[in-house]
């Protein structure tokens, strides 16, 4: 028993030593604490799941090292108080948006600006992107998360590879991925490739990568689930001991007791009710490869997140809307704002990390645009059904 306990004692140690703290955020969020939304009553969480693409260190595969990174990826992660629900918003890095005044990494204070969301990773870090988030939503970001690529991959092969469905065969040599038509499972290293990937599936629109992000997230949700991994020991040291070497958290969650607890509070959420969708957005109108959040939907969606009320997901995550609004389940979309299509999905959609000088002008104050102009719904408003995936759906359904 005492060897039993030894054992069991020196894991859980280096589980725990492998989570990098974010302290320095910590520190940058506590100096702009009375500009933040308030914390939600009650046990709802929302966590900010960052994927960077620094290519530091193991990443150096990835691409040269500019000496920066970006958010390559952004999910809120709303997880309701009664762990009935989880709904994970993407938020596109070409976004534009109203950035705050955020520290920078010498340590000066910025000026509030109108940019693309991903370039407020790049100036103030991981705490800039939380309060860009906040400003955004009205919603109190409690937990954040960084993964990097090498950490997405290893997660990946602990956990048996993901299944994906591909309508035909992929050869993109930029995300050196050679992979069949058809219903298959990726390890790491393909699965990297395929949530990364832009111009070698789909339209080469970011959009197009996000619905598969999603989709990918929902099924590795299914397969964590499938295979009784919360519940066996033995099969969740291997899957912890990856993504915990994976991760840099915050103080809330940088332990391995933080993380079971959290698991623990959503593992019984039915994979029907984990939905995966993008923030309302259409083609910004100064600049056609930016986008711009679509009002009064964004503004609605962000209210039931506040509220705490389940969002209704309804036809697959890319599909345009037709003319009459409708989304493939028959349900209001409210992705697209009605039956305008987005340029970003057009076969000229070029993705730039960051707008060139001039390229993009705010057409709203510094700060940006608030969330909703009343708060979201009034009575009587039907609930909207956003275009989006649950960990439920088949990954080959049409």
């Amino acid at each position: 028993m005492l060897a039993a306990a030894g054992i069991g004692w020196t894991l859980y140690n280096r589980l725990d030593g492998n989570i990098r703290t974010d302290d320095a955020t910590a520190r940058d969020l506590k100096d702009y604490e009375n500009e933040r939304p308030h914390r939600a009553t009650g046990e709802a969480e929302n966590i900010l799941l960052l994927g960077s693409d620094s290519r530091r260190g193991g990443n150096s595969a990835y691409g040269h090292d500019e000496g920066g990174q970006r958010s390559d990826t952004a999910i809120l992660l709303h997880i309701a108080a009664d762990r009935r629900s989880a709904t994970g918003v993407s938020i596109p890095r070409d976004l534009m948006v109203g950035i705050p005044a955020c520290t920078d990494p010498d340590g000066g204070r910025g000026e509030p600006r109108f940019g693309q969301f991903n370039s407020a990773f790049q100036s103030g870090g991981a705490a800039c992107t939380i309060r860009t988030v906040e400003t955004l939503t009205g919603l109190r970001v409690d937990h954040h998360l960084v993964v990097d690529f090498t950490g997405f991959k290893s997660l990946v092969d602990t956990v048996g590879g993901v299944e994906v469905c591909l309508p035909g065969a992929v050869h993109d040599r930029d995300a050196k991925l050679e992979l069949p038509a058809g219903r298959q499972t990726l390890g790491g290293e393909d699965a990297l490739g395929y949530v990364r990937a832009r111009h070698g599936l789909g339209n080469g629109s970011d959009t197009d990568r996000m619905s598969r992000q999603q989709e990918f997230l929902g099924s590795l949700v299914k397969k964590v689930r499938s295979n009784g991994v919360l519940l066996n020991p033995a099969k969740l040291y291997p899957v912890l001991h990856s993504a915990t070497s994976a991760l840099t958290a915050d103080a809330g969650l940088d332990s391995l007791g933080e993380l079971y607890e959290l698991a623990r509070g959503v593992r019984n959420i039915p994979e029907d009710r984990v939905r995966f969708l993008t923030v309302p957005r259409q083609s910004y109108r100064l600049d056609r490869n930016r986008d711009e959040l679509t009002q009064p939907e964004a503004g609605r969606l962000f209210a039931q997140l506040r509220a705490d009320r389940p969002v209704r997901i309804g036809g697959r995550p890319g599909e345009n809307a037709g003319a009459d609004g409708r989304d493939g389940d028959g349900g209001t979309t409210a992705e697209s704002g009605g039956s305008t299509p987005r340029a970003s999905g057009s076969p000229d959609h070029k993705d730039r990390n960051q707008a060139g000088a001039g390229a993009v002008r705010p057409s709203v104050p510094a700060g940006g645009e608030s969330p909703a102009p009343d708060g979201g719904e009034r009575p009587g408003d039907p609930a909207p059904v956003y275009r989006g995936t649950t960990a439920a759906r088949d990954v080959c359904r049409t």
